[in-house]
């Protein structure tokens, strides 16, 4: 991928440290508790100091400057998502610099150069690693691997001062600052996958359920490409922003649109919405489901919900070609997040505000560690 770099983009990389402080799951619980008013009495996250990693073959060290804070970090600290290793630190919209190469970033057979430079910026996103030789693999389905890895849940992310990530999985990053640029490498990236699943036609009509970090963002680029948008949140203040960015309507989340929709979109991970998403659809439409976690759906009625051809589709991860073409879009549509900056310090601040709704758009966190 060919995009514009910042301004002076290389810099003399910070001293590495023998030691740094990290954000590590203790035991997966809640972060609310019971009645969702107040801290859970034990929090599941717990800042420790902890080694700096060592960079293996063919990974870069990464001095973390942002991480954006997603939903999946929280399915990974409550426990919806089961344990892959424990006391993972969590995070994977990493935006930060190369502080030091493994062996093996360099050469014939390499990365790209452009991400394997001391002190160059680059992304470090959810999906970490694929066989490279599976079926998936080897016909562009590279997110379906079955021997796939991810940040923040199989390695240690990016709620830590330093973090590392594979020089083949790490992502040249168009000119936007460190902030802004986080949640595009999760929330922008998933997003675009599930509005490519959702088939929406040109000029379409498009249905977003939850309008978090990953529909708000969806939302710029399906209205860049000339979609029309109706947005379905339970949250007043999603519902304001998502006029605000242009979508032809916001309602709740059990509502109906005011018109029926080629593709729908179920960002929320709320299995009951499934039945009105699919009641929404015309004939012949899409519903695809964005998150790694759903509660159950309930039963769906054939005719009402299921017949003339209406689909659903899950989403899983991304391929690395996925998240560069929407970079490359992000760039071209001038596609923002609405960001709420948190210290990297109060990064279990940050996940308790996102799930208990309390602010729109996406959180980011930064270090400060």
């Amino acid at each position: 991928m060919s995009v514009a770099q910042p301004a002076n983009p290389v810099t003399t990389p910070p001293e590495v440290p023998a030691t740094m402080r990290a954000w590590t799951v203790t035991d997966p619980a809640p972060v609310l508790a019971a009645d969702g008013s107040s801290p859970a009495p034990v929090p599941p996250l717990e800042l420790r100091e902890v080694p700096v990693p060592t960079p293996g073959p063919g990974e870069l060290l990464i001095h973390v400057h942002t991480c954006g804070v997603c939903r999946t970090d929280l399915h990974v600290v409550e426990g919806d998502l089961a344990v892959h290793r424990p006391h993972v630190t969590p995070g994977h919209e990493v935006v930060g610099r190369v502080v030091a190469c493994g062996p093996g970033t360099a050469g014939p057979g390499a990365a790209d150069p452009g991400t394997t430079r001391i002190g160059r910026r680059v992304g470090v996103a959810w999906l970490r690693g694929t066989c490279g030789h599976c079926r998936w693999c080897t016909t562009g389905r590279e997110n379906l691997c079955p021997e796939s890895t991810y940040t923040g849940w199989d390695a240690d992310g990016g709620y830590a001062e330093y973090t590392t990530v594979p020089a083949a999985y790490a992502y040249e990053l168009p000119e936007v600052d460190d902030t802004a640029l986080a949640p595009l490498l999760c929330a922008g990236i998933i997003g675009y996958h599930a509005l490519l699943k959702a088939e929406l036609p040109a000029g379409g009509r498009l249905g977003l359920y939850g309008f978090g970090g990953s529909a708000h963002l969806c939302a710029q680029l399906a209205l860049a490409q000339g979609a029309r948008v109706h947005v379905l949140t339970r949250d007043r203040a999603a519902r304001e922003l998502a006029l605000e960015l242009g979508a032809a309507s916001a309602a709740g989340a059990y509502d109906m649109p005011p018109e029926p929709l080629d593709s729908a979109i179920l960002f929320a991970p709320v299995g009951d919405i499934v039945k009105p998403a699919m009641r929404a659809l015309d004939r012949g439409g899409v519903l695809s489901i964005a998150g790694i976690h759903l509660s159950d759906t309930p039963p769906l009625n054939y005719e009402d919900e299921l017949f003339y051809e209406k689909q659903i589709r899950s989403v899983t991860s991304n391929t690395r070609d996925q998240g560069r073409e929407f970079l490359e879009l992000a760039a071209r549509h001038r596609v923002r997040a609405t960001t709420h900056e948190y210290p990297m310090s109060r990064a279990l601040n940050a996940l308790e505000d996102l799930q208990a709704g309390r602010f729109d758009g996406a959180a980011v966190l930064v270090n400060d560690l």
